[in-house]
């Protein structure tokens, strides 16, 4: 080998290895970035003369390429509901303006917000990609801005009540007669027990409406249910019966028969509706008689109570699901399924080009983006409330930084002793 291909050759290794300590400083710059990949080089030899020169020494070293470390980061906890991190693969897509460039990007930092339009945004303003729901709740298969409407939630009146609870097979039958055409009428003594449930109108209003139970029989039962008269425009503080059935019992407790109906009931400027009070599965209808109502001999009791009414609601918050459903939460306890964010998985994620601000781009190498929902395919799931880390390992960067500084001081002392080796020869001629 020439002494002067010997100073090249220290060169090329100056400059291998000055890349790879770039490659190093970038990831330890990185180490707090959110959804950073860690980068790292492949060295590789640089042949110095033909191919079948097999006696002859190469040229130094290059870098063949730098390759991307797509492991799982791990999670951190945060406040946001809109803070979303995946577990596993692909990435969130978003779009906008970055460095000039309008276009779909692919990131693994979640950190989203919603903006003044409703919209997912990143820091840099660039719109989460999803599918939004339709009107019946089915997503919809075109990609498009996930954007949540700041609307209210219209009211919807009460058309089913729902309790479980067990009436005491001890109890004995009032002695005062059911008659709400008496003025010193008191369901309190003509039953043997009572719940108080909220139901709302048609304009979200909502009703105290009294369930009562009594006794009229050996495993035999009336319930009746009571409104303030005032709600239906009559006498404040007055009693007003809306629904009325029976209910027979099995020697075992369970409900044999059920005769309630449902009833109709106008409160004062709503519309009317019905109302279904429903006990539970009787046997005369095909069930077990023990979903609902029971009658054992222990204290009556209610075990569960509800209805499918509410008022109206103000947009009052979001939440992300694993599969990536969006659901905007109501002040009134309602959430309603607004969308669903979009993944994308690629052949060969390592081939992704770097577009700057945790953003990365498709490539001819990385091949067209498969685009579907959070945990479809090979999509991994989304969690809420976290982010996702970067996966530079901070102690193994620190190796590397002192492998390639010692390797970088190695080849400038080549350097340096070619050029010692060139200042004889130059000094043969004294």
């Amino acid at each position: 080998m020439s002494i002067i291909k010997t100073l090249y050759t220290g060169v090329a290794g100056l400059a291998s290895h000055g890349k790879a300590l770039g490659v190093v400083g970038d990831n330890i710059a990185n180490v707090n970035t959110t959804g950073y990949k860690a980068e790292s080089v492949v060295f590789a030899d640089v042949l110095g003369h033909s191919i079948l020169a097999t006696d002859a020494p190469g040229s130094g070293s290059t870098i063949q390429g730098i390759t991307r470390v797509f492991s799982q980061g791990t999670f951190i906890t945060t406040e946001s509901p809109t803070d979303l991190a995946i577990n596993g693969n692909g990435f969130f897509i978003v779009n906008g303006n970055n460095g000039g460039w309008t276009n779909d990007f692919y990131t693994r930092a979640g950190q989203f917000t919603l903006d003044n339009s409703g919209a997912l945004v990143n820091p840099a303003g660039l719109t989460l990609q999803g599918y939004l729901a339709t009107a019946n709740g089915n997503i919809s298969n075109q990609l498009t801005d996930l954007r949540i409407a700041n609307t209210i939630l219209p009211p919807q009146a009460s058309e089913n009540i729902d309790i479980s609870a067990n009436l005491d097979s001890g109890a004995d039958v009032p002695t005062a007669p059911w008659n709400l055409a008496d003025p010193n009428f008191d369901p309190g003594i003509a039953s043997n027990f009572s719940t108080a449930i909220t139901v709302y109108d048609s304009l979200g209003e909502s009703h105290r409406m009294d369930v009562y139970f009594a006794k009229t029989g050996a495993n035999a039962w009336s319930w009746y249910g009571l409104v303030d008269d005032g709600d239906l425009g009559g006498t404040p503080g007055a009693y007003a019966q809306v629904g009325n059935g029976t209910m027979t019992f099995t020697t075992d407790g369970f409900l044999a028969d059920d005769t309630s109906a449902p009833f109709t009931v106008t409160f004062a400027g709503a519309s009317s509706q019905d109302i279904q009070v429903d006990f539970g599965e009787s046997i005369a209808e095909g069930g077990t008689g023990l979903d609902g109502v029971t009658q054992y001999a222990a204290s009556s009791i209610i075990r569960s109570q509800e209805q499918d009414g509410y008022g109206t609601g103000e947009l009052n918050g979001v939440g992300v699901e694993g599969n990536g459903h969006v659901m905007a939460i109501y002040s009134n306890g309602e959430q309603r399924l607004v969308g669903q964010v979009a993944m994308a998985t690629f052949n060969a994620e390592g081939e992704l080009a770097r577009a700057g601000g945790n953003l990365w781009a498709e490539t001819q190498g990385s091949g067209a983006a498969r685009v579907g929902g959070a945990g479809e395919g090979s999509a991994g799931s989304i969690t809420s409330n976290a982010l996702e880390q970067s996966n530079v390992d901070l102690a193994a960067e620190f190796v590397d930084l002192i492998a390639y500084q010692r390797g970088f001081q190695a080849n400038s002392r080549t350097i340096t002793t070619a050029d010692q080796l060139y200042q004889e020869i130059v000094n043969l001629k004294r």
